[in-house]
């Protein structure tokens, strides 16, 4: 199935016409992200918007209903994207450690580009989950926004990674809370190593991704199945996170 074809289901409430179906949809989509990215959703605006992609600020309006439904949209769109390549990515595959660390790699590498949907740029889309995601639900509106299912995605996407996680221990009494900690570790020490940087051994660094999957992967394996420890790994390594293979979990 090729990936121009897919279309990816977010909640109806969240926008007014489906901007998946349109030019227009599409262009206030691609540039949205852009925007965000550059000045910051504080400072981003529908009257930017419009004048960046040539368009009215009513014909936005037509499509969502304000910028912070706008950014529901596009996380929802991101979280439903992962969801979608660790769903494609462990097809035929059967061994549990290895299904797991799949869904890690799919975790972290959901962030680079595919160039296939053009209107969509995981890179810059993945820094604006990044740096602004938590506003989606952290915030006063986020009981009504839930009851309303604007939500529905993240939680379907982390019983998708908890369900892997019972794979490998039945007996793990916390896979939601591995499942949703792995999916903001990810994103949380990305923004360490660039902005905060004594809080994390990661380093911003062009293998940073590298990195956070090979902490992702150690926090996993020593959780999951502690009596079975990685052999000789060390949390720190040349101020990398350092993870040995230990049953095919590992950064690859």
């Amino acid at each position: 199935m090729a990936l121009l074809s897919v279309e990816l289901k977010i909640n109806e409430k969240l926008y007014k016409t489906n901007p998946q179906r349109t030019d227009l949809g599409r262009k206030i989509l691609q540039y949205s992200i852009l925007l965000i990215d550059e000045l910051g959703l504080e400072r981003f605006n529908f009257k930017r918007l419009a004048e960046r992609i040539g368009s009215t600020e009513a014909s936005i309006y037509r499509y969502f209903e304000n910028k912070h439904l706008l950014l529901l949209y596009l996380v929802n769109w991101y979280w439903e994207w992962m969801r979608f390549r660790i769903e494609i990515k462990l097809i035929d595959m059967e061994v549990p450690a290895e299904r797991l660390k799949a869904v890690i790699s799919c975790i972290v590498d959901t962030a680079k580009r595919n160039t296939t949907i053009a209107f969509i740029d995981e890179d810059v889309l993945h820094r604006i989950v990044v740096a602004e995601g938590t506003k989606a639900y952290h915030n006063k509106l986020v009981d009504a926004q839930n009851r309303e299912g604007f939500f529905v995605s993240y939680k379907a996407l982390c019983e998708k990674v908890a369900k892997v996680i019972q794979e490998n221990n039945p007996d793990f009494p916390y896979p939601r809370s591995l499942a949703s900690n792995l999916l903001e570790m990810a994103n949380n020490h990305i923004y360490f190593a660039e902005h905060l940087p004594r809080l994390t051994e990661v380093e911003a660094k062009e293998d940073t991704l590298e990195q956070v999957e090979e902490l992702l992967c150690y926090f996993a394996w020593r959780l999951v199945q502690p009596g079975q420890p990685p052999s000789g790994a060390s949390a720190k390594s040349n101020g990398n996170v350092n993870v040995h293979q230990n049953n095919g979990l590992q950064h690859s």
